[in-house]
């Protein structure tokens, strides 16, 4: 003990002990000693020297402090020496300024540690599950050891932390620890762990480390926090640069709608901290990474949408627009809001609503290319500028129209109290400035990219050059100062332009060949043998060239493709000309511009390619070669074939459209027909049911009839008779209730029969409309036979109807009897009665009864009068029914004529295709004789004939079908 309390005192122990025995007597005493007391001590020994001896203590007590770990878990303090002592030993931190080479051996030393600790894999799986532990000495001792040991060996300790059973979900729960120190630790921790690891980075995704962190921004008070909002943020790009899956889980995740508070500034005058500028260029960046052109279009298109809908955008306008913003924290506003707007419509419209709070207000468009075309400007701000105006037109047609319409000498404002998009361009195109005119005709040159129209409406633009002198035209005026030897970067800008507005525009290049003077000025730029600051130069003028020619429509005699190849290869050569176009791709800028579409150049003398324009040069110089190399005969033939086969492909267009229409109609026939069918089967359940209801009736009025006649064979005597009038009373009451019954069955029959009419009404009215589409021209016999089938099933219900109207008659001449019996029974009754008074107090009770059974009978005869009447009615409809059916049956025998022609022209159809295919694959024959690449086109060709056999095929097995 004596000697423990001389080396913690910073005592000499003697002259007889180095460092070495030192270390290695507390060593032993951390292996031997049985003190839990005595191994805490030596283990805070070892701490205190871990800083200062380093490589000796990592030597010979690495072994012995991982035991403790293992074996004395149970006294947190312990623990936390030999983690402390750990962190000491591989980590690289220095708190004074070392030598050079010093650093190096000390980083040397870290990584060399940290793989024999993780050589055991063991020994990373007791740190996590240390980390477990709630007691601050064990816990952030173990963050920081954790931390260290990534930050050396950053892959490997992330491979063994995820074969770890729940290893990822331990270091989650840091977020979650109340003591700031350990959480903003475990901060650091994640962003050591998820750097450059997609798997991980998933799993704590979906750890709930979005809401996490995000909780911890808000508390920290968004960009006026601290620096633990920045690394949170860092944390938040580790999980969702380049990781799709993240992405969208965070956007499914409504997440983006808690940026917004990130970017209300405030009051303008509440100061920019350093920490601010840093925080909030940390979101913009977070918001970029979402809308970042190198995500998934859809992904990306998903979260441009998204932070429209929140107000994201109008939030980041709005600081766009503020004063007072650091010119960082502008250019990357600028940036942002131009990947945010890039490519969708609604939030590129939006942008074009937004105005500058000046007075009067200008457009927030207008008010960034001032700034683009001010030479005072900054650079990198001048270069988000571009960026943004070129997101704002691309795939933008709306937005490039009213661009070049402020161009347009009907939209210009002639009190010049206003300044617009197009002036300034114009402006900066023919300003000092080189940078100001790459960086106006790169801009315009966006307004005209793949728009045929507005490269057209371009051309009409006049600009008046000086007092006295006729207005030239903005292609002449380009064309003028290219060939006055202005600087290379604003050549090269022109000729960007210039390119762009001719290629896929023939009235364009007729425009530019009209000047006598262009050819000449580009066939001498590429014929001259310059330096290499030319070459690039001398590259854009034989792709202008090419271009004139590949374009050309040979509508000016003068300057026609055979002319112009015939002047390359006279004063040129063709195999110079095609090296000098091959001088723009192998410049070294090209590959660099082509790779983001962001203009991002380290200083204005590498501002020579543009991003869209390397698109147009990989695409052209393949066909400008090939261009060049065609014989006059070879450019005939092949504008020959091409006329067939644009014809070919009309016609085969058009027999295609021709047959889709007739598969729609064919649907429509089968679903019509389908139709029919459900309606019939309702009409013959209705029969149905009507059938076995007259048959109850008829049943009823046989019983009745056999009751009747029962009764008046027994009034042969007057005792008989006296009883019988008991029988007759009980028996007519029966015969009332079974009129009422036959009432209430006589009006459900009326009701069956009303939906029945109204059935054959829809069905008049459908057959009726069907004549007159031109669906009809392509039935089937198969709807003719279910029309037939229907039509003798109607039969059938006439037939039906004509039996139910004689039942019917027949049943009101039984009732007259009926009621002829029951007036004679009453009249026989009174001549009975004279005997005895009791007999004639009977007989008078019997003679009121009969006397309002006879009342309610007339009544009934009424009714049965009026179901008579209703019941012809029915039978007129049943025969304007049977007409209309005849009509039909007319028009079906019309319609099947119609099929039977529709049929033939189908036939002449098919032959007139036959010999369409022959004719092409004789033009095939003729192109491969002549040496013409066409595989694409052949397989194409085939494809749509492969598919047309098909639907021909389809169309066919239908018609036998049905």
């Amino acid at each position: 003990m004596n000697f423990l309390r001389g080396v913690m005192g910073g005592q000499s122990a003697g002259p007889q002990h180095t460092e070495a025995e030192t270390i290695q007597k507390l060593c032993d005493r951390v292996a031997s000693s049985t003190l839990l007391d005595d191994r805490r001590n030596a283990v805070r020994a070892l701490k205190s020297l871990s800083k200062k001896y380093r490589l000796e203590v990592g030597i010979q007590a690495m072994e012995h402090l991982i035991h403790v770990l293992q074996t004395d878990r149970s006294d947190s303090e312990i623990i936390g020496y030999a983690l402390d002592t750990l962190y000491n030993i591989i980590s690289n931190d220095e708190e004074e300024e070392v030598e050079e080479n010093s650093t190096r051996q000390s980083e040397d030393l870290g990584s060399q540690f940290t793989e024999i600790f993780i050589k055991q894999q063991e020994n990373v799986t007791l740190l996590l599950s240390l980390l477990e532990e709630f007691d601050f000495h064990v816990r952030w001792p173990g963050v920081k050891l954790l931390t260290s040991l990534l930050k050396q060996l950053g892959p490997q300790v992330q491979q063994i932390i995820l074969v770890s059973p729940m290893g990822v979900s331990r270091l989650m729960d840091l977020l979650a620890d109340s003591r700031e120190v350990i959480r903003n630790d475990g901060v650091l921790l994640l962003q050591a762990l998820t750097r450059s690891n997609g798997a991980i980075q998933k799993i704590v995704a979906f750890e709930n480390a979005f809401e996490r962190l995000l909780d911890i921004i808000t508390e920290e008070g968004n960009s006026d926090g601290g620096i633990v909002v920045e690394d949170c943020l860092i944390l938040l790009q580790n999980l969702l640069k380049n990781n799709n899956s993240n992405q969208n889980f965070f956007k499914e995740g409504s997440y983006i709608q808690r940026m917004k508070p990130w970017f209300e500034v405030g009051d303008e005058n509440s100061g920019w901290s350093a920490q601010k500028v840093t925080n909030l260029h940390l979101m913009l960046q977070l918001v970029r990474v979402l809308v970042s052109p190198t995500n998934p279009p859809g992904a990306t298109s998903s979260c441009q949408k998204a932070m429209f809908q929140c107000g994201l955008l109008q939030q980041l306008c709005t600081i766009l627009m503020a004063t007072g913003v650091p010119a960082d924290i502008l250019t990357e506003t600028i940036n942002t809001v131009s990947e945010v707007i890039r490519g969708c419509q609604v939030n590129q419209d939006y942008f074009a609503s937004v105005n500058a709070p000046s007075n009067p207000p200008r457009p927030a468009i207008v008010v960034l290319l001032m700034s683009m075309v001010n030479e005072r400007q900054p650079f990198v701000l001048r270069c988000a500028v571009l960026y943004c105006f070129q997101c704002f037109l691309y795939k933008n047609q709306k937005g490039q129209g009213e661009i070049v319409s402020t161009l347009l000498p009907s939209t210009i404002d002639a009190t010049g109290n206003s300044v617009s998009a197009g002036q300034l361009l114009c402006g900066g195109l023919f300003s000092t400035d080189s940078l100001s005119n790459w960086c106006a005709a790169v801009a315009l040159a966006h307004a005209l990219q793949e728009n045929a129209t507005q490269k057209e409406q371009l051309l009409r633009v006049q600009l008046a050059t000086s007092i006295g002198n006729p207005p030239v035209s903005l292609l002449q005026q380009c064309t003028n100062i290219l060939s006055q030897g202005s600087k290379i970067q604003t050549r090269v800008g022109l000729l960007m332009l210039l390119c762009t507005w001719l290629s896929n525009c023939p009235i364009a290049v007729t425009h530019f060949l009209h000047n006598s003077a262009n050819v000449p000025f580009l066939t001498g730029q590429i014929a001259e043998n310059l330096g290499e600051e030319e070459q690039l130069v001398q590259g854009l003028c034989a792709l202008l060239l090419g271009i004139s020619i590949y374009f050309n429509d040979n509508s000016l005699e003068s300057c026609m493709k055979e002319k112009l190849k015939q002047l390359i290869e006279k004063r040129i050569g063709k195999e110079n000309f095609i090296e000098k176009l091959g001088f723009i791709s192998k410049h070294e800028l090209y590959s660099r511009a082509s790779q983001k579409p962001q203009p991002n150049f380290p200083s204005p003398e590498y501002m020579i390619f543009d991003h869209e324009f390397t698109k147009l040069v990989k695409e052209l110089e393949g066909v400008i070669t090939k261009a060049i190399y065609k014989s006059s005969e070879e450019d005939k033939k092949e504008e020959e074939v091409k006329k067939t086969l644009e014809q070919h492909d009309n016609i085969v267009t058009h027999y295609k459209n021709m047959i889709r229409e007739q598969d729609l109609q064919l649907e429509e026939l089968r679903q019509q027909v389908s139709t029919l069918k459900c309606q019939n089967e309702q009409l013959q359940t209705a029969v149905t049911q009507q059938v076995s209801q007259i048959q109850q009736h008829k049943d009823q009025y046989n019983l009745l009839k056999i009751q009747l006649g029962k009764d008046n064979q027994h009034q042969g005597s007057y005792s008989d008779g006296a009883q019988m009038n008991g029988i007759q009373l009980e028996e007519i009451g029966r015969l009332r209730e079974e009129i009422e019954e036959l009432k209430s069955n006589q009006e459900l029959l009326q009701s069956q029969l009303t939906e029945k009419d109204s059935l054959i009404e829809n069905l008049k009215s459908f057959q009726t409309s069907g004549m007159h589409e031109q669906s009809l021209s392509t039935a089937s016999p198969r709807d003719s036979g279910q029309v037939a089938v229907l039509k003798q099933e109607l039969a059938t219900l006439k037939s039906q109807l004509n039996s139910q109207s004689v039942e019917i008659t027949k049943l009101q001449t039984e009732k007259q009897e009926l009621l002829q019996k029951t007036e004679t029974f009453a009249e026989a009754v009174p001549v009975q009665g004279d005997s005895e008074t009791v007999i004639v107090t009977k007989t008078t009770d019997v003679e009121g009864r009969l006397s309002a059974l006879l009342q309610e009978t007339k009544e009934l005869k009424s009714e049965i009068k009026a179901l008579s009447e209703e019941r012809t009615a029915i039978k007129e409809q049943l025969d304007s029914s049977n007409s209309t059916i005849a009509i039909l049956q007319n028009e079906k025998d019309k319609l099947e004529l119609e099929i039977t022609d529709s049929k033939k022209e189908q036939d002449d159809l098919l032959v007139l295709l036959a010999e369409q295919d022959q004719k092409i694959l004789s033009l095939k024959r003729k192109l491969k004789d002549l040496g013409h690449p066409i595989v694409e086109e052949d397989e194409l060709e085939s494809g749509d004939q492969e598919d047309e056999d098909d639907e021909n095929e389809d169309a066919d097995k239908d018609q036998d079908s049905i």
